[in-house]
């Protein structure tokens, strides 16, 4: 929900999109000047996945498995060989290929090089800085990742062209991919050193640019056999330095000035910079262009301008952003239902862009629920942040419960993915509305706890009232008296 700002003066300047408002200057980008980033992408990315290919060329499981004409040519005794075969091939790691590989390849080294040259912008004690602010505000970050930068993010129409494709987000994977996604983040922030060269969230990022670079090779090739399967000159090149630039933004920018403060929370400036910084370098490990990201200021330019030039909900939004509803209700571990769903997605989105979504509307009952779960963290966030002992603890005890619930956990991803290319591209896929599964366990979950913080805040500002009345009456007799 955005909260209105009787202060703010408006002129020929002002722009509201989707319920932000903001002054465009000429520092922001036209669609003219982010035209040529729809055509331009990572083109080393994708020089080291062909000479990865060649080192150790992709198993069959990790070609198309719905493809006709791969049926059709795989031969029995090729069925029975693979079935029969004691030593089953273990699963390839583009990253450790690419470790191992690199110093006697030139195309490979070069990329190694890349990413193992720290920047000079780099400062390790504000990365770590950084870290610690997505713990800091660790329930409402989650949130908004998931139903801001994710679901909100379906409104970009040239994106979900891209998404639509792989397969990643009918409602039987899009739990486990969004789970997939927090992992990357949870690497990036798990320690400094997890984001140092070598660490788990560098390894991750360098996977992921990989697998990017192998999801834009497999659409382009079948755009090239097939044009209408993607339009190229009305969608850009898949996953292109703009579509990038707008991911890490969700990531960063969009958290801070759209999903944490419709939730309540506004962080300190210097959380901020030591924030924008963070993922500043984690675009720089996974290829994005990074200087939009050189200060908050620039973050922010990029974001508002994406947000009025980018966001254009079509049908496959819809579709998509349906699915990733359907998927997570009356799921582990939250157990939300999907009017709870719904009711977090229009507060952090507004009702102009969740009904182009085509989301449904919750009664105000959810509404309610929401501003619960709002007070909730707001309370949780500002207290311990204000006292620098239970700060610390709580940093430290939601990086271990984190990694536990979307990962280790029974009802996570159970072990950690290497990022493989598993959502392939297919002629014959696409993405559409599915109906939900939802065979999780009813349990009350998040709603109770919602319902609980928000009697509870409500109690709170009763008692407020009350002593507050009295006090001020007193106030009033007394002035009163003195007067006689």
């Amino acid at each position: 929900m955005a909260w209105p700002n009787p202060f703010r003066t408006r002129d020929e300047n002002t722009r509201t999109c989707w319920g932000y408002t903001f002054q465009l200057t000429p520092e922001h980008l036209t669609p003219e000047k982010t035209h040529p980033m729809k055509f331009s992408y990572d083109v080393l990315g994708e020089q080291v996945l062909d000479r990865l290919n060649e080192i150790s060329p992709p198993s069959r499981s990790a070609l198309p498995r719905n493809s006709n004409k791969y049926a059709e040519a795989k031969s029995a005794s090729e069925g029975v060989e693979e079935a029969t075969s004691p030593d089953p091939i273990p699963k390839r790691d583009l990253y450790i290929l690419l470790r191992d590989h690199s110093h006697h390849d030139e195309t490979l080294g070069k990329l190694w090089q890349e990413v193992n040259t720290i920047p000079k912008w780099v400062d390790w004690e504000q990365i770590a800085r950084g870290q610690e602010v997505f713990y800091r505000y660790g329930g409402p970050a989650l949130t908004g990742l998931c139903f801001q930068s994710l679901l909100g993010g379906m409104g970009a129409n040239r994106v979900v062209e891209t998404l639509a494709r792989t397969g990643g987000f009918s409602t039987k994977v899009a739990r486990h991919r969004l789970f997939e996604t927090t992992q990357h983040i949870l690497q990036c922030t798990q320690s400094l050193q997890s984001i140092q060269p070598g660490g788990a969230g560098f390894a991750s990022s360098i996977r992921v640019r990989l697998l990017h670079a192998a999801v834009r090779q497999r659409i382009m090739k079948l755009a090239r056999q097939r044009p209408e399967y993607y339009d190229i000159e009305k969608w850009g090149i898949p996953i292109n330095d703009l579509d990038c630039i707008a991911t890490i933004g969700t990531f960063s920018a969009t958290l801070v000035w759209l999903a944490f403060p419709r939730q309540g929370i506004w962080l300190r400036q210097q959380e901020i910079i030591d924030y924008i910084a963070l993922f500043r370098y984690i675009g720089y490990l996974m290829g994005t262009p990074n200087d939009y990201f050189e200060t908050p200021e620039k973050a922010r330019t990029i974001m508002e301008s994406l947000l009025l030039y980018e966001i254009d909900p079509t049908e496959t939004s819809k579709i998509l952003a349906n699915n990733v509803i359907r998927s997570l209700a009356a799921q582990p571990p939250q157990y939300a239902s999907t009017a709870m769903l719904e009711a977090n997605s229009r507060w952090l989105n507004g009702n102009e862009l969740c009904d182009a979504l085509g989301l449904g509307r919750p009664g105000f009952y959810y509404w309610a629920l929401v501003a619960g779960q709002c007070l909730f963290f707001m309370a949780i966030c500002y207290t311990y942040r204000s006292i620098p002992y239970l700060d610390r603890r709580k940093i430290a005890a939601l990086r271990k419960i984190f990694w536990t619930v979307i990962v280790d956990g029974k009802h996570g991803l159970q072990e950690e993915t290497t990022f493989d290319f598993k959502y392939i591209p297919d002629m014959h896929k696409t993405t559409c509305l599915e109906d939900s599964d939802n065979s999780g366990l009813k349990q009350p979950g998040i709603e109770r706890r919602n319902l609980q913080a928000l009697l509870v805040g409500c109690g709170f500002l009763s008692i407020a009232a009350v002593v507050g009345y009295r006090v001020m009456s007193g106030l009033a007799r007394h002035f009163a008296c003195s007067l006689v």
